[in-house]
């Protein structure tokens, strides 16, 4: 007959202890690895849902202005051929504003200064040359942009001094963001259209190189363009 020593038996004990805590853990759900795994999964089918939000509202903007386009179709349809005209279709009057021939919006982000310069330096004209455009040709152009996230902050000041110097941005009422950009668009379009009335408004991207002589050859009024 012999007996554990005290010391042994105590050391025993603790082990047992950190085992049956290890399987209260797991048995309730509080594996710090599965909860690690748990909580990543959750980002990504997060981020999985912001997207495929951003994307039906960029598909409900983009048949939204498909509609107007039927509908504007529908009135020069009627006009052409002396039909009347109903209540839900008429277009109303722009008091007296001038029509351009086309207001191009050039999307762009607060990290794209230098697509922006190569930009300026190829197909959009630049001071004086670009108020000739506007008078002679009705050809409106703008780099667009919204603000930051912080207003007034750095990114703001930087663009603020850019356009500044060449006079060249359509500022919107719009947070930027890489998900907002259905948003962003449909903003685009509901202040160029109450800025200038023109028949064709037209978004490309900051590296987009255009022929804006090619697209001032097809005329179709009150179009909507989205080049990327």
């Amino acid at each position: 007959m012999w007996t554990v020593p005290e010391a042994e038996d105590k050391t025993i004990s603790r082990a047992m202890g950190v085992k049956d805590e290890s399987l209260k853990l797991i048995s309730e759900g509080c594996d710090p690895i599965r909860k690690d795994v748990k909580h990543e999964s959750k980002d990504i089918l997060s981020e999985v849902s912001r997207t495929h939000n951003a994307i039906q509202t960029l598909d409900k903007t983009i048949s939204n202005l498909e509609m107007e386009l039927a509908a504007t179709r529908a009135v020069q349809e009627s006009i052409i051929n002396g039909s009347p005209i109903s209540d839900e279709l008429k277009i109303p009057e722009t008091n007296g504003k001038r029509k351009y021939l086309m207001v191009v919006g050039i999307n762009t982000a607060f990290s794209s200064r230098k697509r922006r310069d190569s930009v300026r330096a190829t197909w959009m004209p630049q001071g004086e040359e670009r108020k000739k455009l506007e008078e002679e040709k009705g050809i409106i152009m703008r780099f667009v942009i919204g603000h930051s996230a912080t207003s007034g902050g750095i990114l703001d000041r930087a663009i603020e001094a850019e356009d500044r110097k060449h006079g060249d941005f359509l500022r919107l009422e719009h947070v930027e963001g890489y998900l907002e950009l259905s948003a962003k668009t449909k903003t685009y379009f509901a202040t160029a259209a109450a800025l200038w009335d023109a028949d064709f408004y037209v978004k490309v991207d900051d590296d987009v190189h255009v022929n804006i002589g090619t697209y001032t050859t097809f005329y179709s009024p009150f179009s909507y363009f989205f080049l990327s």
